[in-house]
């Protein structure tokens, strides 16, 4: 018998990406999005698709008894911590509200297990972060997705869940038209515009990427495990710095053109994943290099 599943924003880059990469023959799989910033095309066909906004309420239809949800994985929200500013009650309502009703949803449904997509934003600045480090989100959006794994740890006892903070997230299909959420994308998307990108704050700055293809791999291996009630890192473990990503970009796109300017509100100055624990889950995990990665990524958009 299929399991099924639920994923919110599936219209969005890593929830749409994700959806592909589940066997339609193992899983009957629902969506959910707003599609305020995800794209319904990107939406495979084999989904049950709903378009509505969860900060509201849950599509009648789902709340059906007969209807049966093993698993939950939550990828809506607002994803910028540059816009957070501009409208912190939205992200708000975008980022915790969605999550308190799928919560409550999620008891009332008896669902198996619940994968909540956080952020490194909860970190704030934390050079190598694990899970236990300190929490000091230095962005709205980062407050509002650590409000979210409280809610989730108040419900504990009656609600299984994964917490996965997720690194910095690139690759296809992920569109160039967007200046303020994704690093790489941002760069990518400034260098097909105007052949320049503009660096916001000193390229000593650092990160953790890791490429689409390796998140949703770990993903799936995930729904295997039978520990519940955790906190998980979702990266690779490796510092990259601005130098090493401009580096990269040169040698891919000849004759692109830089600019240091100003700095991000809220932007953390570095951080990258301690994996010790994700090792421990998913021994012998492989990553794709950044070159590679970025070299796929540039492929699919300028060639």
């Amino acid at each position: 018998m299929k399991k099924t599943v639920l994923i919110t924003g599936v219209a969005g880059f890593i929830g749409s990406t994700f959806a592909k990469e589940l066997d339609s023959s193992k899983y009957l799989i629902f969506g959910i999005d707003d599609l305020s910033s995800g794209n319904k095309k990107s939406i495979p066909k084999n989904v049950i698709f709903f378009k509505q906004k969860i900060s509201k309420k849950i599509p009648k239809k789902l709340e059906d008894k007969q209807v049966k949800i093993d698993f939950i994985f939550h990828f809506a929200g607002q994803s910028s911590g540059e816009i957070s500013f501009e409208d912190p009650i939205d992200d708000l309502k975008k980022n915790t509200i969605t999550t308190i009703n799928l919560i409550q949803f999620s008891i009332r449904k008896k669902i198996k297990k619940f994968f909540y997509m956080s952020s490194m934003s909860v970190y704030g600045d934390a050079k190598k972060a694990s899970e236990r480090h300190d929490m000091n989100p230095k962005t709205c959006y980062g407050v509002s997705k650590l409000s979210s794994e409280y809610y989730l740890k108040v419900f504990s006892n009656e609600l299984n869940f994964i917490i996965l903070r997720l690194f910095n997230v690139y690759g296809p299909p992920q569109k160039l038209d967007n200046n303020k959420q994704g690093m790489i994308r941002i760069y990518l998307t400034q260098l097909k515009k105007n052949n320049q990108i503009v660096v916001k704050g000193s390229t000593k700055r650092y990160r953790d990427f890791i490429f689409i293809d390796d998140v949703t791999k770990i993903l799936k291996k995930l729904m295997r495990i039978k520990t519940k009630n955790i906190i998980l890192n979702i990266g690779t473990g490796k510092k990259t710095t601005i130098e090493n990503i401009i580096s990269e970009i040169k040698k891919l796109h000849h004759g692109a053109k830089f600019k240091i300017e100003g700095n991000t509100k809220g932007d953390q100055l570095g951080i990258y994943a301690d994996i010790g624990y994700l090792k421990k889950l998913i021994p012998n995990l492989k990553f794709k290099s950044l070159k590679k990665g970025l070299k796929d990524f540039y492929k699919s958009n300028f060639l």
